[in-house]
């Protein structure tokens, strides 16, 4: 650990731990988590199939004096084309009033019902794309302005989807708002836990305020149930957030991982204030003294991916983490944009399997602090792992109210889902140096996205072939549970703010080095 890193740890404890301003960064970051978390689930209802009916005009023909023809409508429900004893052709579709989702503003069945999966999987790309390149920019130009730039696109992005004419700018409009997701996600855990002492990191990742924004959407969409109304409504809630700009400064860990000391001497002082401390004089003193003095060793160097596939430590644990990441991206949103298969209502359903991530998040608190971050991880993605299985074997079976079954084994697998996310993303926050703590974070979050890309194909072919969406992610979060063991933990420890420069050959070359001035010193003494 480097003198740096434990003497950053001290002066947020002598600017009074987690105090006023602290709370402040949680109401508004926390807050903009309304913004993404509507934005990345809005395909649960938007891409929901109303009920519908194709109406078939077909002929018939009498013959008297003069052959006169006559011809008559039916309706078929949700039927593409008339049976066998029918002539005829579907002429229009009509859909259900109860609900407007993309597929009935565009008529989104028959041949064209992969395009809702389609679109989903195009937005998730956004995040693909987006998230190393965020992750890279917050660790260039720092985490304020891509955290504000991100809640910006996602405002402006939210407003023109709404006005889409057609599904091809609609998908359009989705892979921004995925873009803007992913310079989102990517930046606001360490955007967050830079601020915070080391006795409250978990609870960051612990606060349910994704879960709890993600219920609230079940009932928003049940009392607007208009996508395009939701769009709106998103970027209405959106906007006012972006006045924290002027309030929450720059991360002083990235300042002062960059050189950067007035920035951070600058925010330590404004965090004081807002806390009702004095400024650490002293602590900002010895920051400044060691400052100059790598000044003076080593000039500023901006850090890549590449410094973490040299780090033989962090590539090992890169490996496992991004893979951890790619399983909870399939499991989450395969359950999540597989809703519609649940018995039962959809906008119940959309509340409950987001309710009930609130007190399995909330759980994560305890046990991070109690039985560490890896052990969190595992338990919670075993119970996820069980409950997926679970459904798959029931949806294969079918036994005598298998509705019910698959419904609470799905609630299980996705409170187990959810919750060992929570832990993995402060896990993950906390497994790298400042330096390239956003780097590796936006790695994670692209890795997600490409289990998140998979997951809405999976569900489309889930519908005709059972149990394979829920046996994949069974499989899934069994392998994240046995990574996450074979992960060092990170508990209690002070956030590394440089990346350790002695490696095992460095190291050996310095035992070379002590081993000959020690020969010397010994020859030296026999000649006296």
């Amino acid at each position: 650990m480097d003198a740096i890193s434990e003497l950053l740890e001290d002066i947020v404890k002598e600017c009074g731990g987690f105090g006023k301003f602290q709370w402040i960064l949680i109401l508004i970051l926390f807050g903009t988590k309304i913004t993404v978390t509507w934005s990345m689930l809005m395909m649960t209802f938007g891409g929901a199939t109303p009920d519908w009916w194709c109406n078939i005009s077909k002929m018939t023909s009498s013959y008297n004096a003069t052959s006169e023809t006559n011809s008559s409508t039916s309706e078929l429900f949700k039927k593409c084309e008339p049976p066998a004893n029918m002539t005829g052709s579907c002429a229009s579709k009509r859909f259900s009033s109860e609900m407007n989702t993309v597929v009935s503003e565009f008529e989104l069945v028959c041949d064209s019902d992969w395009i809702t999966s389609f679109t989903t999987t195009i937005q998730m790309a956004g995040l693909l794309v987006s998230s190393p390149i965020a992750g890279q920019m917050a660790d260039s130009i720092g985490r304020k302005p891509t955290f504000f730039l991100s809640i910006f696109a996602l405002t402006v992005c939210n407003v023109g989807a709404g006005f889409s004419v057609s599904w091809e700018m609609f998908t359009v409009f989705r892979f921004l708002i995925g873009f803007g997701c992913g310079m989102y996600l990517t930046t606001f855990y360490s955007f967050t836990t830079e601020f915070v002492p080391m006795r409250w990191r978990s609870m960051i990742s612990a606060i349910p305020a994704w879960a709890t924004f993600a219920a609230f959407y079940g009932l928003f969409s049940w009392w607007l149930h208009d996508w395009a109304y939701l769009h709106f409504a998103t970027a209405i809630v959106t906007a006012p957030f972006l006045l924290g700009i002027f309030i929450i400064p720059e991360s002083f860990r990235w300042s002062m991982a960059n050189n950067k000391f007035t920035e951070a001497e600058n925010a330590i002082k404004r965090i004081a204030t807002i806390n009702n401390r004095e400024p650490p004089k002293a602590c900002i003193k010895r920051l400044y003294d060691i400052t100059e003095e790598e000044k003076g060793q080593k000039k500023h160097k901006n850090h890549t991916v590449i410094d973490i596939f040299k780090n033989r430590r962090l590539l090992k644990n890169s490996f496992l983490l991004w893979t951890s990441w790619v399983a909870c991206g399939y499991a989450y949103y395969a359950i999540s944009f597989g809703v519609e298969q649940l018995s039962g209502s959809l906008y119940l359903n959309m509340f409950l399997l987001s309710a009930v991530e609130i007190p399995a998040t909330l759980i994560t608190w305890f046990l991070n602090n109690c039985i560490g971050r890896r052990w969190t991880c595992f338990l919670f993605f075993i119970i996820a792992a069980v409950g997926g299985a679970t459904v798959g074997t029931v949806q294969i079976i079918d036994p005598p109210q298998s509705g019910e079954i698959i419904n609470i084994a799905a609630l299980i697998s996705k409170m187990g889902v959810s919750a060992g996310w929570a832990a993995l993303i402060i896990f993950t926050t906390e497994s790298y140096p400042t330096v390239v703590r956003n780097i590796g974070y936006g790695m994670a979050n692209s890795s997600a996205r490409i289990g998140a890309m998979v997951a809405p194909q999976i569900v489309h072919i889930s519908k005709t072939i059972p149990g394979v969406m829920y046996y994949i992610c069974g499989g899934c979060m069994l392998i994240s549970a046995v990574f996450c063991v074979l992960l060092p933990e990170t508990k209690g420890k002070a956030l590394e703010n440089l990346i350790p420069e002695k490696t095992k050959k460095m190291e050996h070359k310095n035992q070379k080095e002590n081993v000959t001035i020690l020969a010397y010193e010994l020859k030296e003494k026999e000649k006296y």
